[in-house]
């Protein structure tokens, strides 16, 4: 559909948790639980063509061959909503280290407009992963790559637990090298630019400030 890699991480427990995720019903403390679910396993995805050195340990019964991540892992989670996703991801890296970038989107023209930035040093030779529950008109995530890129960072992936088309065409016009990891590109956007059928304001149904 997209020239832009798109990478659908079809797995029955993503979808399992996805399915909770946007169920109405779905309780505050319970939607917390599943976007810990789903993220740790969208991050696993993402993180599968990491590069690796070949080391070698000593076991208590001898010497062992085996692989370590080579580059530093990065996480740089879009406030607020991404932070529900950042304890996830630092559970499969915990020596990651982590930036956050603040973008508030205007509610009238869906335009992001950034109020917050920190980044560690070195992203030139990190492997980086913006998590961002929404992709939605694209804005917020195009305004990350931006600061990234000039930040010096070269591989970065998107890690998102729902897309949209719209979103989509947004990246692949701004970063077309850059890859999503989604389980599901939905419909379309609402007038509103919220995601159709969508589940609804991520950060609210996750902080119960709805």
């Amino acid at each position: 559909m997209n020239a832009v890699p798109v990478r659908l991480v079809d797995h029955p427990l993503v979808h399992d948790a996805l399915v909770s995720l946007r169920d109405k019903r779905t309780a505050p403390e319970d939607f917390r639980r599943g976007a810990t679910r789903i993220s740790v396993l969208l991050a696993a995805e993402a993180l599968r063509s990491v590069p690796t050195r070949d080391v070698t340990v000593e076991t208590p019964l001898g010497p062992a061959s085996g692989r370590r991540v080579r580059p530093e892992v990065v996480v740089v989670p879009v406030l607020r909503a991404g932070l529900g996703m950042l304890d996830a991801v630092l559970e499969l890296v915990p020596g990651a280290r982590v930036g956050h970038i603040g973008l508030q989107r205007d509610e009238m023209t869906a335009v992001a407009s950034q109020y917050y930035s920190k980044l560690p040093p070195n992203l030139d030779t990190s492997y980086v992963l913006i998590i961002d529950p929404m992709l939605a008109t694209g804005g917020s995530a195009v305004a990350a790559l931006d600061l990234l890129r000039r930040a010096g960072a070269t591989a970065i992936r998107i890690v998102c637990i729902v897309a949209a088309p719209e979103g989509i065409a947004v990246v692949e016009q701004q970063h077309p090298t850059v890859e999503i990891y989604t389980p599901v590109v939905d419909r379309m956007l609402n007038e509103h630019k919220y995601i159709v059928p969508g589940l609804g304001d991520f950060g609210d149904r996750l902080y119960g400030t709805t």
